[in-house]
């Protein structure tokens, strides 16, 4: 299930013509964590570097991201940590 998830969490981000854009399923790192048992959803972690980022606060950048998967939340999605960059940002980070 969490792979099929990971993938439409990929598709629905897809707006974003992302130069890069991974998706990671944590949920391993959860086992047991009570709220994610609770609602049966993953804990997941988005790392994109976009242009669509640029000139937006970070809290912008938060919420596009979670406006596009907002309906998955929280009965398949528990919990989505998000890294959204610019690709200036993700490049003066990796210097």
């Amino acid at each position: 299930m969490s792979l099929a998830l990971a993938d439409e969490i990929r598709g629905r981000l897809a707006f974003l013509e992302a130069e890069s854009l991974e998706v990671f399923d944590d949920s391993a790192d959860h086992a047991g964590h009570a709220g994610a048992k609770e609602s049966g959803g993953g804990h997941f972690q988005a790392v994109i570097v976009s242009t669509a980022f640029e000139g937006k606060s970070r809290v912008a950048r938060h919420r596009l991201v979670y406006d596009a998967v907002r309906d998955l939340m929280p009965q398949r999605i528990h919990a989505l940590a998000i890294i959204a960059q610019t690709p200036r940002e993700a490049a003066q980070s990796t210097e």
